[in-house]
């Protein structure tokens, strides 16, 4: 392992802003990237509430800050505030990577391409796939995207259905095929689910701290689903918890944060990530209980 030479002048920062940051662990993550990289950049949580975004973005610039993860709930309003966008950040209408050039502001998504890395590493193919999507904010936008441009059939479940029928529109004109969406009705949510074969939790319900919460209940989940959480702190949520004893296969989101941050981590130095340093540095900095998680996926991998 290289030696990381330490905050300096020239230390370069990046960092994750969001309402709230303080369960991230994509601090450790990154940190550990940079120090076994022997990089000079440092990675901070920033805690930033809708209102304050637009002045977040000029500090960015002020400070220099090379690089920011942005998380709920910015996906969507920081795009607003860019100088530029990635070609499929723009498709997918929302943004989890800024890249600062010289005071230059770029947009990117990694969602995306994060979650079909982790279905590729579950030996998940979506192509054909009925797969039911809950949520439609940024992060559920990109895996939608995502998982069409595979050839899934959607439906996205949202608790206002307006946001539901926007995100189902762009991705049917976007693809040319029929996407449904349906808003908070138990009734049709369970006949979508007993036709699906994956679940996806595109929401921050059962995030720290409210583990207790769930966003399915778990009459609605059988050994015909696999259910995916983007949720990765707990590492087993209550919905994956209830799917498991329902007989389902489950999918941590651990492994999509992983796969985004290596390829934000690239956008930001330009030098290929070390996956394994973070999945290892990620799984040990949610707690002890996760040792199974390593055990599962041996490191190695490239970007």
């Amino acid at each position: 392992m290289k030696i990381n030479p330490g905050i300096s002048g020239k230390t370069k920062l990046c960092g994750l802003m969001g309402d709230p940051v303080e369960h991230s662990i994509s601090p450790a993550m990154h940190n550990a990237a940079f120090r076994a990289l022997g990089l000079d950049y440092a990675y901070l949580p920033f805690h930033v509430r809708s209102g304050d975004l637009p002045a977040a973005l000029q500090g960015m610039r002020a400070l220099n800050i090379r690089g920011l993860n942005v998380t709920i709930p910015h996906k969507v309003a920081v795009i607003g505030l860019l100088d530029g966008l990635d070609p499929l950040a723009e498709q997918i209408g929302a943004v989890n990577v800024v890249l600062n050039s010289s005071g230059r502001l770029m947009g990117y998504n990694t969602d995306a391409q994060g979650f079909l890395r982790m279905l590729a590493g579950q030996g998940i193919g979506p192509r054909g796939k009925d797969i039911v999507v809950l949520g439609a904010g940024g992060a559920a936008r990109a895996i939608c995207f995502a998982l069409a441009s595979q050839g899934a059939s959607l439906t996205i479940v949202n608790r206002t259905a307006a946001r539901a029928q926007a995100c189902a529109g762009d991705i049917s004109k976007a693809f040319g095929a029929p996407v449904k969406a349906l808003g908070p009705d138990p009734e049709r949510l369970a006949d979508a689910l007993a036709d699906a074969g994956l679940l996806v939790n595109a929401t921050s319900v059962g995030m720290l701290p409210d583990c207790g919460a769930t966003p399915v209940g778990r009459d609605l989940l059988g050994p015909h689903l696999t259910v995916v959480d983007i949720v990765y702190n707990p590492y087993q949520s209550r919905l994956l918890k209830e799917a498991a004893e329902a007989g389902a296969g489950t999918v941590s989101g651990l492994e999509m944060l992983v796969w985004q941050g290596a390829l934000a981590f690239e956008i930001w130095t330009g030098r290929q990530a070390p996956l394994d340093v973070m999945r290892k540095a990620a799984a040990a900095a949610i707690r002890p209980s996760v040792g199974v998680y390593l055990q599962v996926h041996p490191f190695g991998g490239r970007v």
